[in-house]
């Protein structure tokens, strides 16, 4: 059974993803970051012509591989993730909102309005990053009250 390297990559995630939804973390980040791997030695950035990591498949494997990051409370590097999911695919608006609630957690107020409007560029009916960016506005003018 000789696979090709795509289709290796390709099962790599799926399996990947089967272990995160089932809440088996530590496999599914070791799956994930085993997945980038093949993706940035199949070529730049994962989209060499012939290599089977799609931008969107690679994206999603350093989002939820961010995800894994801020169950365990790691912030900064669950942000790299899911910055780098950013820079895969720009379009992507879920690693732009989970950057977001790391910024508003850590009082990054200027930075997570700048990542929940980027949603809401992407994705006008994104209903939670609504929700985000209003309770930031509120806690950035909050926050300039007590400090005058």
């Amino acid at each position: 059974m000789d696979r090709q390297p795509g289709q290796q990559s390709h099962a790599t995630l799926a399996l990947a993803q089967a272990h995160f939804e089932k809440g088996d973390y530590a496999e599914a980040e070791a799956l994930y970051s085993a997945f980038i791997r093949q993706c940035a030695c199949a070529g730049s950035g994962g989209a060499a012509p012939g290599s089977k990591c799609s931008p969107e498949d690679l994206a999603t494997a350093y989002n939820n591989r961010g995800q894994i990051k801020y169950f365990r409370v790691d912030f900064y590097e669950a942000m790299e993730d899911y910055t780098s999911a950013i820079q895969v695919q720009p379009t992507f608006e879920v690693p732009y909102y989970n950057r977001g609630l790391i910024l508003y957690r850590l009082g990054y107020f200027d930075d997570a309005l700048e990542d929940f409007k980027k949603v809401l560029d992407l994705n006008p009916g994104f209903q939670d990053a609504a929700l985000s960016l209003k309770q930031t506005i509120l806690d950035k003018e909050e926050k300039q009250r007590r400090n005058h």
